[in-house]
């Protein structure tokens, strides 16, 4: 069952958080073409920076009652120093959703419900999917096999009837979705919503640089190397941007230290290599959100249809 505050959706899906790529402009763009908004709050390099990036988001989606909510993707990860500020600000603009990762939601659950917000966790096992249902969350975000950055290792098709055995909240489910059929997939395997990140990398509205975008446009699946060298944590990387910033591809370290303390600082490993997921190749051309959502919702109608 959705939550009343998904509504307003045009389509069943979310612009998934993706660091250093989801900013103010594509929340906010995201909502008012009828999907949800998100961002990771590192991505706001100071707490100063993120007050006024919630102050961007709320004031520019305060008038737009067509709009679907938008959500602050927090990272609950012990390496994270700043949880505590970003938490006290998601509270004082009152995000409608938070969806926590790579950790326990069980101290932001209460928070969060307290001012009426709902919590979302970002797993990508049963097992963790497990624990973040006992700590009490409203919704489940199952990260499966092909997701960009941080991914699964469980396909979708097994993900999801696992989790809905003991789970009878809001899924989403991410993984390599990246058009309309994807989405409607989704919605047979039992999920409420589908995840779609890659798809909006490429956006006019992300804060990706113009090479990324346009090196979407050129790469495919055969470009990406799942590895833990990065972050620590199993992501897939692009292939040209882990040797352009000198990685030896063939002999990557497998487990270091996960470390989410500065994401943006040039001392990380991560700041200059890009990922993306496994449906990489759909990316064809740098469009609006606006147009990108048209075209999802198209093909998903066509897909109903079908």
């Amino acid at each position: 069952m959705r939550p009343d505050i998904f509504s307003n959706l045009r389509l069943p899906a979310m612009a998934a958080p993706m660091f250093l790529v989801s900013g103010p402009d594509l929340v906010v763009a995201a909502c008012k073409a009828g999907v949800v908004g998100t961002f990771p709050t590192p991505n706001a390099r100071t707490a100063d920076v993120l007050e006024s990036w919630l102050e961007d988001i709320t004031t520019r989606l305060a008038s737009d009652e067509s709009a679907a909510p938008w959500a602050a993707n927090l990272v609950v990860h012990r390496s994270n120093t700043r949880l505590a500020d970003d938490l006290a600000l998601v509270k004082k603009y009152k995000a409608p959703l938070i969806i926590t990762a790579l950790g326990s939601p069980k101290e932001i659950v209460q928070e969060v419900h307290a001012y009426g917000g709902l919590v979302f966790a970002d797993v990508n096992s049963v097992a963790f999917a497990r624990k973040a249902a006992a700590a009490g969350v409203d919704g489940l975000v199952l990260v499966a096999a092909g997701a960009g950055g941080h991914t699964g290792q469980m396909t979708g098709f097994s993900f999801v009837p696992a989790v809905r055995e003991f789970f009878d909240g809001p899924i989403v489910l991410g993984g390599g979705i990246m058009d309309g059929p994807g989405i409607r997939a989704a919605e047979v395997l039992g999920a409420d919503f589908a995840y779609l990140g890659t798809r909006f990398i490429a956006a006019e509205e992300s804060l990706a640089s113009a090479d990324y975008k346009h090196m979407l446009t050129e790469v495919t699946a055969d470009d990406l190397v799942p590895t833990r060298a990065v972050t620590g944590v199993l992501a897939n990387w692009l292939r040209p941007t882990l040797e352009r910033a000198g990685y030896d591809v063939a002999m990557l370290e497998e487990k270091p230290n996960i470390d989410f303390t500065d994401p943006q600082s040039e001392a990380k490993r991560w700041a200059n290599v890009w990922s993306a997921g496994q449906g990489v190749g759909a990316v064809k051309e740098v469009e609006p959100v606006a147009a990108i959502v048209r075209k999802l919702e198209a093909e998903y109608r066509i897909a109903m249809k079908t």
